[in-house]
């Protein structure tokens, strides 16, 4: 990253800053720097708060936490913020963030506490970031990325590795990822750019969008339309209510299934990729662009079974309330 990419960071983390520290309450600033080689980890577990990670061109990490109170008389707020407690330490080049509550003192007033945290690290870290309340956001990292929170989204940038992600409420969205996705909200839309691996996407109520995937993908919602514009592996993508969408490119070495209790589905295959199709609709009809070498029950409009291109995986496809389409690329 350019150096003047970096400073037009820390500009605007510090405009967020006076801005954050300008609101009503008291405010406190902790700023600790760190050297590290490149290569590290970062690892930051509190109690609540916004986490924030950028990656920078030097070999530091640098961390800036934003502590708020607001909404009592300046005894309270200075109360406040001396009850929630940010320890650091550094091992070789692992540097730890442990921002806790003294006591039960979080159940009590936390609501009324804002905390943030800013954090840079060399372009090339590794992060694992965890949170029990807020949002988490990576910007563009070479590293491992490991994100989970409590309550609030997760947003990552273009990661030059895996990347996990769990939230107990909110979306996640990811531009891309050189290695394996594995991500889960328990109430959310899921949004993924480019994936050279595997895709893991699951939620429990929203919708799923991918772009594409070099490798398998699984995509399960309870509630939500699933789209993979491209997948170049095999597919599983199943939907409690909406509709599936898939684009195959490539010969897939194992079955795939797409299903949905509440919509219609639609795959669009290359012209040269051979399946065995299974294909059925309880209330519509299944349209089918390929010649198939038909099989039994292929005379029912709401049923298609066969071989397309001479057959292969098998091709699983179920409706429950939609028409299914398979469309030639």
């Amino acid at each position: 990253m350019k150096k003047q990419t970096k400073m037009a960071f820390f500009l605007a983390c510090l405009i967020a800053a006076m801005g954050f520290l300008s609101q009503a309450g008291q405010a406190k600033a902790i700023e600790k720097t760190f050297r590290v080689k490149p290569g590290g980890r970062l690892v930051v577990d509190s109690d609540m708060g916004s986490i924030e990670v950028r990656g920078g061109n030097s070999n530091q990490v640098e961390v800036r936490v934003i502590k708020r109170a607001g909404g009592w008389d300046s005894d309270q707020a200075e109360e406040a913020l001396q009850k929630f407690q940010v320890d650091f330490s550094q091992h070789g080049d692992e540097v730890v963030v442990e921002g806790r509550f003294k006591d039960s003192w979080f159940k009590r007033y936390s609501g009324k506490l804002k905390i943030r945290f800013l954090i840079s690290v060399p372009e090339t870290f590794n992060v694992d970031l965890q949170t029990a309340g807020g949002s988490i956001s990576v910007d563009d990292l070479n590293g491992e990325v490991r994100a989970k929170t409590s309550g609030g989204s997760l947003n990552f940038g273009s990661i030059n590795g895996p990347v996990w992600g769990k939230t107990a409420g909110g979306s996640i969205r990811l531009k891309g990822s050189s290695g394996s996705v594995e991500v889960k909200t328990a109430g959310g839309s899921i949004d993924i750019g480019e994936v050279e691996g595997n895709v893991l996407a699951k939620t429990a109520g929203g919708s799923i969008s991918i772009k594409q995937a070099k490798g398998n993908v699984i995509a399960a919602t309870a509630g939500g339309s699933i789209d993979v514009e491209e997948v170049m592996g095999t597919i599983e993508a199943s939907t409690s209510g909406g509709s599936v969408e898939a684009r195959i490119t490539r010969q897939p070495r194992g079955d795939c299934s797409l299903k949905t209790s509440g919509g219609g589905v639609t795959v669009y295959l290359a012209r040269d990729i051979a399946v065995d199709l299974d294909a059925r609709s309880n209330w519509g009809k299944v349209h089918c662009d390929f010649d198939i070498e038909a099989s039994s029950n292929s005379q029912r409009k709401s049923v298609l079974r066969g071989k397309i291109n001479g057959g292969g995986p098998k091709l699983f496809l179920r409706s429950s309330a939609g028409a299914v389409r398979i469309k030639e690329l």
